[in-house]
């Protein structure tokens, strides 16, 4: 007598829910990071995309349950639904932890936002209002995001700044040199991995005895950051602790300075 051995359909399920999870969650990231979507249909399309992740995980688990008990084929279709939902879950849980961890907040700066403008471009009208700390939770949750002030010439500080910026593969939309009478400042567009638009602004200013560094960091069409604008800041900032205290550390005469050209030595005097 044969025994036909059945192969589980809530498996065979699992696995076409998992499959189908994955394009789901990717192509939509693709396409808000080009531009191809607007971010409320990408909002739409990522939430259908954490249903059916999440879906195909319980079917899964409930497949695995089902053929434990009953004998059935059908491990390899249930284990790889399983293994699909929980990858596409793991962005979600990612960013369900950051949002978490940091409260929902769409703009920080070290100083007035008035005195950093944006720029924005086509995308002011897109701006929904923006969504602020007040200055103690500002300092209590990124301590590090606050006005630098160093030893240094503001021409020579600019350029150290300007030098990190492009380092971070930012977009740089607008750049204005430092002068005697107006600081410099440095306008860039930041594209997030899931297709955020934010923007950075840095002004460098001169100080009696040196120069000071202020940054500011929104976001354009997200409604939350999920820490992304004062963890910038924040590195930012540490980065050109760093690079400046070297600076100082490899060049002790950097922040002196540098004697007029027409200047001229003191005649020696000659001896009898």
């Amino acid at each position: 007598m044969r025994i036909l051995i059945r192969t589980s359909k809530t498996a065979i399920w699992a696995r076409r829910l998992g499959s189908l999870a994955i394009p789901l969650v990717v192509l939509p990231v693709a396409m808000h990071h080009l531009g191809l979507i607007d971010s409320p249909s990408f909002l739409i399309v990522m939430m259908a995309a954490l249903a059916v992740s999440a879906l195909a995980v319980l079917v899964a688990v409930l497949a695995l349950i089902r053929l434990w008990f009953s004998g059935d084929q059908g491990w390899m279709k249930a284990l790889s639904g399983l293994f699909l939902g929980l990858i596409c879950l793991a962005p979600f849980g990612y960013y369900g932890y950051l949002a978490y961890r940091y409260p929902p907040v769409t703009d920080i700066a070290t100083v007035a936002r008035g005195e950093l403008p944006l720029l924005f471009l086509p995308d002011t009208a897109k701006m929904p209002p923006p969504i602020l700390l007040t200055p103690d939770d500002q300092a209590r949750i990124f301590p590090n995001a606050t006005t630098r002030t160093y030893p240094l010439d503001v021409t020579q500080l600019f350029g150290i700044v300007d030098k990190l910026a492009i380092a971070q593969g930012w977009d740089i939309r607008r750049k204005v040199e430092p002068t005697v009478d107006a600081p410099g400042r440095i306008n860039a567009r930041i594209t997030t991995i899931p297709g955020w638009r934010e923007e950075a602004v840095l002004r460098v200013s001169s100080t009696p005895g040196g120069a000071s560094v202020d940054m500011r960091s929104a976001s354009i069409n997200a409604p939350h950051d999920f820490g992304s604008n004062g963890s910038r800041i924040e590195d930012f900032m540490i980065a050109l602790d760093n690079e400046v205290t070297t600076l100082l550390r490899d060049n002790p005469t950097a922040n002196q300075p540098t004697p007029a050209d027409d200047d001229e030595p003191a005649p020696a005097v000659e001896g009898e």
